[in-house]
């Protein structure tokens, strides 16, 4: 990405404050932080920040870091609009703002990544206010550039399921094809996982995000389900597959695999501009329904992936708002039964303007 396309998303930010009445933003999450600058996609851990954005109304925008990423900054931002923080964050930005905007400025903060704690730090003395979901609203629409960046990242992630038979046989164990998934990746060229792999071996696979305690050894003839992703130049890929080991196949398997298929195909043929999340979700129930099996399927049917692995728009029952060109969702279905086993197969496509195109 290139320091213009980061502007234009700030200039695009820059309507939705517009509409909300704000003077200034304070953009806290990390990947709206990258996704409006280029500058660190990850905090290095849950309780410390690498920075924040402070997206101003009148285009003047500050970069707020600490010493540790003081040229790592000045590289993407007009140093004389770098703000380096040494004590308090918190404590300090209040007193940036203040100049800033004055007493009568609106400052809207993503109170879903601020802790009660450091609002009441940031507070006196200003007036805050709830803005959260803008840059996600941006973030769910992608440019072209970003479809190409998450294309190449899912051609990577088949390159990986192609040669990943390979590597589930007999006598290795859960872990260890988890381990194999991730050092694959690596070698080629990701960055990391987008998450850590899911490898479930029988009544293991009825668990949708199983973590194993004591990994299975895999068995002749028995299912595994992998669900995995990476992350490639910023970007991230997310699939599930399926898989049985050995030459002889339950029917029960065979059968429950089948259905998940069909669900998606079904899905996957209705995706088009205007069609709600919901809409989509209920078109894998409905069909879960006629088979009898709807009780099987227990989670939402899909998700937005881009530079998180789960971010807008859901595919569930809870969104009603109609899918747009350029976004990007998994479509999932599932069936878990309880102590046997289970099955989910998932794509990734890009709604486009008659309809859809999987990766």
């Amino acid at each position: 990405m290139n320091s213009e396309t980061f502007a234009l998303r700030r200039e695009n930010l820059r309507r939705l404050m517009h509409e909300e009445g704000l003077d200034a933003l304070l953009v806290s999450q990390s990947a709206n932080r990258y996704y409006l600058s280029g500058f660190e996609l990850h905090d290095c851990q849950c309780n410390e920040s690498s920075g924040c954005l402070i997206i101003m109304k009148d285009g003047k925008d500050w970069l707020c870091t600490d010493s540790r990423y003081e040229e790592a900054a000045a590289k993407l931002w007009d140093r004389e609009r770098v703000f380096i923080y040494r004590t308090s964050s918190s404590e300090e930005l209040n007193g940036l703002f203040k100049k800033l905007c004055g007493a009568s400025g609106v400052i809207g903060v993503e109170e879903e990544h601020l802790s009660r704690a450091y609002a009441r730090r940031l507070e006196p003395g200003l007036t805050l206010k709830g803005a959260d979901g803008l840059v996600e609203k941006l973030r769910e629409i992608k440019d072209e550039e970003e479809i190409r960046l998450i294309d190449a990242s899912v051609k990577l992630n088949h390159r990986m399921l192609e040669w990943l038979p390979s590597l589930l046989v007999p006598g290795q164990d859960e872990a260890s094809a988890a381990w194999g998934i991730e050092k694959f990746y690596r070698e080629h060229g990701a960055s990391e996982l987008s998450f850590p792999s899911i490898v479930a071996m029988n009544a293991n696979a009825a668990l949708p995000h199983y973590a194993p305690d004591t990994p299975a050894v895999f068995t002749e003839n028995c299912m595994v389900l992998v669900d995995e992703g990476c992350r490639l130049n910023g970007y991230c890929s997310d699939q599930t597959r399926t898989f049985w080991i050995g030459d002889r196949p339950e029917p029960r398997f065979t059968e429950m695999l089948e259905r998940v298929q069909e669900a998606q195909r079904r899905a996957i043929a209705a995706l088009r501009p205007g069609i709600t999340g919901r809409e989509v979700h209920k078109i894998a129930v409905d069909y879960f329904a006629s088979c009898g099996m709807e009780r099987y399927f227990t989670h939402s049917l899909g998700h937005g992936v881009g530079l998180e692995t789960h971010e807008g728009p859901r595919l569930s029952i809870s969104n009603t708002r109609p899918l747009q060109p350029g976004m990007i969702v998994t479509i999932e279905p599932g069936l878990y039964f309880p102590g046997w086993g289970g099955a989910r197969w998932e794509y990734m496509a890009v709604i486009t303007e008659d309809g859809c195109r999987v990766f």
